[in-house]
């Protein structure tokens, strides 16, 4: 039954930790998606403002190609919003590298970044670089006029707007008639009329819109990510935390359901004990009347006239024998009577003298000096069953002494509450391995003891919740002391 029982429940621990492992695993699953979903939002958001850019570049150019400066840094500086926000810096490349027009902070743009042109991340952003214009390098005019080439509005003082242009609203040179109003005008040239074709592709080379670089802070992805992270963490934590916690239930519902069967177990024992218990206090009390009736018997032959020496020795025997017997048999039924203790206060000064005016005739047949306490202490105490033990453990220490020994009783306050009671004597004593075991059933150092006597003492001192204990006595003989009595109200 053990071995399925440890089997079970390696199961169920091994279980209950591989779930809370299993939601750990899960958690860090989704936390490295919702990391990726974040940064993928953040490139998105990138991708569509590098688009609007574009749109803010081309609403931008004037007379074919060309954007003023001015104006297109007025827009960006627009674009680029407060210190703390996501977008923080934008620049505007040509194809050679060189800055245009930006707004912001300050972007470092590295020779590996004009390489590779793609999304690099840093600690605090996120920077993105968006081809413009791949063919401002061409020499095609239709090429060069989905270009945009930003120039500053005042260049060497002739402006921007050439000057041959014509108004509006002006008639002809050639003396045709205007335009109807909502003719269409035919779309200018590529290459403004005011340049020469070496200037304008100088121009293309240095002012062309090449490349628009971007930088975007991540701090609101940062925080959401640690958010995540805090919460999911939480969840794991709690995970684990459930699977200990269950696991040491499911651990403490398995030991008290084996302590409710040891218990329904011992309990069945404890009743199958009392009633041999009953059964042999039983037998024992039954015994005792034919064992009375062989001793008189046995008295009657030794005190026959007519018998023989050889009979009436063998009377005495059987006289002496049934004594024994009969002893017992009383220790016996004694042992097996239930102890339940009627506390009362007691005086212990009065109850030790008591006892021994009862061992008095042995007390005065050995010469023994008896020390009684001087101590008043009232205790509280069942009087019959303290009188028993003092009766035993004094019998057993008047038979233990040689004669002339001396025996002496204490009884003081260790405590606000709480007094001791001590039984000293000169004796042999009790060997160190013995003093434990003198007090369990039929244990005996005397070779005609019946071993019941202790065993008794031991259990009126359980019943009143009290300690005693073998201990050896300076210089010699034995102590047997109990601890824990309770000092009676009356006085203190």
């Amino acid at each position: 039954m053990g071995l399925p029982t440890a089997k079970r429940r390696l199961f169920v621990y091994v279980a209950l930790i591989a779930c809370g492992l299993a939601i750990c695993g899960w958690q860090v699953e989704e936390h490295v998606r919702f990391r990726r979903d974040a940064a993928q939002a953040v490139i998105n958001r990138g991708r569509d403002i590098t688009s609007t850019l574009g749109v803010v570049i081309r609403s931008q150019r004037r007379f074919g190609p060309m954007v003023s400066k001015e104006r297109l840094q007025s827009a960006l500086q627009a674009l680029v919003r407060p210190e703390g926000q996501e977008l923080e810096a934008i620049a505007i490349l040509a194809a050679t590298g060189e800055t245009i027009a930006s707004a912001g902070k300050s972007i470092e743009v590295t020779p590996d970044m004009l390489q590779s042109r793609s999304v690099f991340w840093r600690d605090q952003t996120l920077t993105m670089m968006n081809v413009m214009d791949l063919g401002s390098t061409s020499t095609d005019d239709a090429t060069r006029a989905r270009s945009a080439i930003v120039v500053s509005d005042d260049r060497n003082g002739r402006g921007f707007r050439p000057s041959n242009r014509r108004p509006p609203d002006a008639p002809p040179s050639d003396g045709t008639a205007p335009p109807e109003p909502n003719t269409v005008e035919p779309r200018p040239p590529a290459r403004p009329n005011w340049m020469t074709p070496e200037e304008y592709n100088a121009v293309i080379q240095k002012q062309g819109v090449h490349t628009i670089v971007i930088s975007i802070s991540t701090a609101d992805m940062r925080r959401a990510v640690n958010a995540d992270l805090w919460l999911r963490s939480l969840v794991s934590l709690f995970a684990v935390g459930g699977a200990i916690v269950s696991s040491l239930a499911w651990r403490n519902v398995a030991k008290n359901s084996e302590l409710q069967i040891r218990l329904v177990r011992a309990g069945e024992m404890n009743v199958h004990l009392k009633e041999m218990n009953l059964a042999a206090a039983g037998l024992a009390h039954e015994t005792r009347n034919p064992l009375n009736l062989i001793r008189g018997l046995a008295q009657m032959i030794a005190m026959d006239a007519g018998g023989g020496p050889k009979l009436k020795e063998h009377a005495a025997t059987i006289v002496e024998e049934a004594d024994r017997v009969a002893a017992q048999l009383n220790e016996f039924i004694n042992y097996s009577k239930p102890r339940e203790a009627q506390i009362g206060p007691v005086s212990g000064q009065r109850l030790v003298a008591d006892v021994a005016r009862t061992l008095l005739p042995d007390i005065e047949e050995k010469q023994i000096q008896l020390r009684q306490p001087e101590s008043a202490l009232m205790i509280e105490a069942d009087e019959q069953l303290l009188r028993q033990a003092l009766f035993n453990v004094l019998l057993n220490a008047v038979q233990a002494v040689a004669p002339g020994g001396t025996i002496e009783v204490r009884l003081f306050a260790s405590g606000p509450r709480e007094a001791t009671l001590e039984i000293a004597d000169d004796g042999p004593g009790v060997a160190a391995e013995n003093r434990q075991s003198i007090f369990k059933p039929y244990v005996t150092m005397r070779e005609k003891g019946v071993g019941l006597g202790l065993a008794i003492v031991q259990q009126i001192a359980a019943a009143h919740h009290w300690d005693v204990a073998c201990i050896a006595n300076e210089p010699r003989g034995a102590l047997f002391r109990f601890t824990h009595l309770k000092i009676a109200a009356a006085s203190t």
